[in-house]
Formats: structure tokens, sequence, C-alpha cells
């Protein structure tokens, strides 16, 4: 059964292996220097973020997404349960909290795009360079249009 709980300090190890693996899994586009570049970033400040994870029956952290100010920051499932609902149910809470979610998906990431647009969100732009000015084309998205 998933649960959903805030992390807690000690879950940042957990949470860098997942975005980790779900990075190598789903963003084959990124460069092998941007993906280092980026990792770095990542574990510089994920472990330290407040964050709502999706905990398994023995509370080991299956995925994660951080929201700020109802916009979804990062939404990453561990790649041995992408498929098995933890990212709906993770929606669907943040849903719940935050109505008009919005969020930005890399638009080479086909299956992360379809994920979001199957959830009931829409298209409400687009950028030619991710927020660190790389270029990897964002799609803005927000809930229910």
């Amino acid at each position: 059964m998933i649960k959903l709980r805030p992390s807690r300090p000690e879950d940042g190890p957990r949470v860098v292996e997942i975005w980790a693996a779900a990075v190598d899994a789903t963003h084959d586009f990124l460069t092998p220097e941007d993906r280092a570049a980026i990792g770095v970033e990542v574990e510089g400040f994920l472990p330290y973020a407040p964050m709502t994870l999706a905990v398994d029956d023995r509370d080991r952290p299956l995925g994660f997404m951080l929201i700020d100010n109802g916009h979804m920051e990062a939404l990453f499932i561990d790649p041995e349960h992408r498929g098995a609902g933890v990212g709906a149910i993770m929606i669907d809470y943040a849903l719940a909290v935050h109505a008009g979610l919005t969020t930005d998906v890399n638009e080479q990431n086909a299956q992360a795009v379809g994920f979001y647009e199957h959830m009931g969100f829409e298209r409400t732009g687009r950028s030619e360079h991710d927020s660190q000015g790389r270029p990897y084309p964002l799609i803005h998205l927000r809930f229910g249009v």
C-alpha cells in the first residue's frame, strides 16, 4: 500500500537515488556533461528541500514531489515502480491541495508529457531552454485550464 508523508532529513540519500535512477531512465537527451552538472546541483539542494514522499508499507520512499506556491517543481518515481500508480496518487494529492497546479516538463521526455496530459494537464506555453538556461525545451502545463 502506498502512503504519502512529508520528507525527513534522513530521506535525503534515498531521494537523490530516486532522482538519479529516474533521470537515467527517462532523460537520455541530456549530454553526459549536463547530466553530471545537474546531478551536482541536485545533490546540493534536494536532500534538504521539503517535499512529499510516496512510501511503501516499510516506509521506503518510492517517489517524491516538490511543490512551491502551486507549481510542481519536481515529480520523480523510482523506475522500478513506474506504471504502478505512484505518480497518479501523488498528482491526485497535489490537486487536492493546489487546484490550479502548474508544472514544466522537458519536451524531449515524451513519457512524462504523455503522463501529465493523461492526468488532465494542458499545455499553456513553451520555453526554448530549461530553468538553468540549458538548451532543453520545456512545455508549461496547468491542470484544468
